[in-house]
């Protein structure tokens, strides 16, 4: 018998869009593996890399939706599925920075996007595919990262601080509390040879005591609102802090930060938001 894959079947009623961008969103901070919308309509099935972080969806979601929709636990037996489901995905190219799958990295360096980062997909979230990692990715390269260590809170698939070690970064902390997702990461930080660059650390990041010159948020806009103090703490004087994740209709998310920070750009891909800012030297 194959592996069994955690994964949630979310109904939806009346295939709400809106209620479907807020329901993505709250996904987002548990790092689904892969997100798949079933034939019937109104429903997703969502995969996730273990059993924990399925069992914290569902409670998050009961707590952000209560009774608008309904997410049934299910096991899948079939260990192939993340292979099949991921394997058409093609590399995405942001600024300078490539992301790519195993087998479909660029053969050869591109002096335009010279960056290149590989991730296996049915590894963990993080592929590039979603629009908050291209936000994220697009704002990281506006940042002179050559002085500052990065850490990424959330690392998921480890994509965004690999990703800073080959655009200058000395180094990247990644920090997660799901030990499969740093797994995941662990594998691709080996994929890509940053063994040496890129740390990884299973916590909370409110445990965090010390300060980085940037640190990069890509989690969920309630999580950015009530951690606003915790997350200005982490920013060095003078340093940056990027933030992802939130919807254009959160609109509490930038002003909550910017109570601490100063807010240098705001950027946008369809209904998703970023936002950079900085600690005053």
């Amino acid at each position: 018998m194959g592996k069994a894959w955690p994964a949630l079947d979310i109904y939806v009623p009346g295939c709400d869009p809106h209620l479907y961008d807020l329901l993505l969103a709250e996904l987002d901070d548990f790092q689904p593996t892969g997100i798949q919308e079933q034939e019937d309509g109104g429903k997703l099935r969502v995969f996730f890399a273990g059993g924990a972080r399925r069992e914290a969806a569902i409670r998050a979601l009961g707590v952000a939706f209560g009774n608008h929709l309904f997410a049934q636990p299910i096991d899948v037996e079939d260990e192939d599925w993340a292979a099949r489901s991921q394997f058409e995905l093609r590399a995405v190219t942001v600024g300078r920075v490539t992301i790519a799958p195993p087998w479909d990295a660029p053969e050869t360096r591109d002096p335009v996007s010279p960056v290149t980062v590989i991730i296996q997909p049915s590894m963990g979230f993080g592929t590039g595919h979603h629009a908050t990692t291209r936000l994220m990715l697009k704002a990281l390269q506006a940042i002179d990262l050559r002085r500052h260590e990065v850490l990424d809170i959330g690392c998921g698939s480890g994509v965004l601080a690999i990703a800073a070690v080959g655009l200058g970064a000395p180094s990247a902390t990644g920090v997660d509390i799901d030990p499969d997702a740093l797994q995941s990461a662990a594998e691709n930080v080996r994929l890509n040879n940053v063994e040496q660059r890129v740390r990884l650390r299973q916590c909370d990041f409110r445990e965090l005591r010390s300060a980085s010159g940037v640190v990069l948020a890509n989690l969920t806009g309630a999580l950015l609102e009530q951690e606003a103090p915790s997350l200005a703490n982490l920013v060095e004087p003078g340093g940056h802090l990027v933030a992802s994740g939130f919807l254009d209709t959160q609109t509490s998310v930038t002003p909550a930060l910017g109570k601490f920070l100063l807010l240098r750009g705001v950027d946008r891909e369809d209904e998703w938001l970023s936002a950079t800012f900085q600690r005053p030297a």
